[in-house]
């Protein structure tokens, strides 16, 4: 008896140990922007359907911090050892999204219908499976004293091409690019020579040109690129969705209408503006003001999972938390340059803000991996001279 009341206790405290140094402003900030996101959604969508989609973003972002919550508790050894099996289980729900279970949304396979009404878009979960795979091959090379060479970064691009060539079969250019610079940061955090880095800058602009050029896209999706540079080619269609969305931001000033109020919003007249362009909802609804505040929001996540990979002395740590990083910093970047109309629209959510539950799930998944991480980092927020110096220690490491 006495043994296991030593055990429990012993789990006890461990699980207590792991919250304590969770980095809890990671989940604060996660959990803040899934809530506003829920008032947007709301927004955009009560008059059709009345709560439905915003109580469902609500359930997605509880299911998802539940996750991440899980994650905290893993130990990242663990995770390290798991990582072949996480990374295949992304690749094989990209190969059922092909096959006769897949389903075609928007001119593109990407779902799989599930039982009772839920859906799940693999290509949101394949990033975490990215992620994962990449720290594990280049945090552990041939010569764990040494940056990789270039053996490693070739099989690291072979991990990542598997997912980005079945992705863009389906076809979704967002995702893939989104991989594309995922890897591109987790190669340059490696301390692999510079040169890999821009071969691997070099290979995502090249598959992005080659699956426009075959065409691998849909029309619906090439035309979206072409009215990119000339919106005044299709009116009626994409060029009207993207002069609303415009319209709709540019409407909200300083303070914008007032949640529910905006006049663009709330007549329809912008579409796919609860997944897509929900950052159009607070632009005219909450202003610039409102719309700078979710910014750095989101900034904040990208900042502290950067900070956090130049904090962390395990190698395989350090990589996952720049990944996830670099996969928010292009994902909002894409997101809010396509609603502004500087980047080109490829159906990527916005983080915690877009309806969608696969990308709730994979975003919730994405902040627990950083604080996971942050567990073997507790100087992260120690100022520059601490970060300089675990940077230096990891260098004599390597070199060493």
């Amino acid at each position: 008896m006495a043994s296991r009341v030593t055990l429990r206790d012993g789990a006890g405290a461990s699980v207590r140990s792991a919250l304590a140094r969770t980095d809890w402003g990671l989940f604060v900030a996660a959990l803040g922007l899934s809530l506003v996101g829920a008032l947007l959604v709301w927004s955009a969508t009560h008059r059709q359907v009345g709560t439905d989609l915003a109580v469902r973003h609500l359930v997605n972002a509880a299911v998802g911090a539940v996750g991440a919550l899980a994650l905290v508790l893993v130990d990242v050894r663990r995770l390290r050892a798991a990582a072949p099996w996480i990374y295949l289980a992304g690749v094989a729900g990209l190969v059922l999204v092909l096959t006769p279970l897949g389903q075609t949304v928007n001119g593109s396979r990407s779902w799989l219908f599930l039982p009772g009404g839920f859906s799940l878009q693999p290509a949101e979960l394949a990033k975490i499976g990215l992620v994962i795979g990449l720290a594990m091959i280049l945090a552990e090379g041939r010569d764990p004293f040494l940056p990789p060479g270039w053996r490693d970064v070739l099989l690291a691009w072979v991990l990542a091409a598997v997912p980005v060539v079945l992705i863009l079969l389906q076809p979704d250019l967002g995702s893939a690019l989104v991989l594309g610079m995922l890897t591109v940061g987790v190669v340059a955090a490696s301390g692999a020579a510079l040169r890999w880095t821009v071969v691997a800058l070099a290979g995502t602009v090249t598959a992005v040109v080659a699956a426009v050029a075959v065409p691998l896209l849909d029309p619906y999706q090439l035309d979206r690129l072409l009215a990119f540079r000339d919106p005044s080619l299709d009116p009626e269609g994409i060029g009207y969705q993207t002069a609303q969305v415009r319209l709709a931001i540019g409407s909200g000033g300083w303070r914008g209408a007032g949640l529910g109020l905006g006049p663009q919003t709330q007549g329809g007249l912008v579409p796919f503006q609860h997944t897509d362009f929900v950052f159009s909802v607070a632009g005219e609804e909450l202003g610039f003001l409102g719309a700078a505040g979710l910014l750095a929001l989101l900034g904040f996540l990208v900042l502290r999972a950067l900070l956090v990979g130049l904090s962390c002395e395990d190698s395989f740590g350090r990589l996952v938390a720049v990944g996830v990083g670099a996969w928010f910093a292009f994902q909002v970047f894409e997101n809010v340059g396509m609603n502004l109309g500087l980047m080109p629209v490829t159906g990527l959510p916005l983080p915690f803000l877009s309806y969608g539950g696969s990308s709730m799930l994979a975003s919730w998944l994405a902040v627990g991996l950083v604080a996971s991480a942050q567990r073997g980092s507790p100087d992260a927020w120690r100022g520059g001279a601490d970060l300089r110096g675990s940077v230096h220690v990891q260098a004599g490491r390597r070199s060493g």
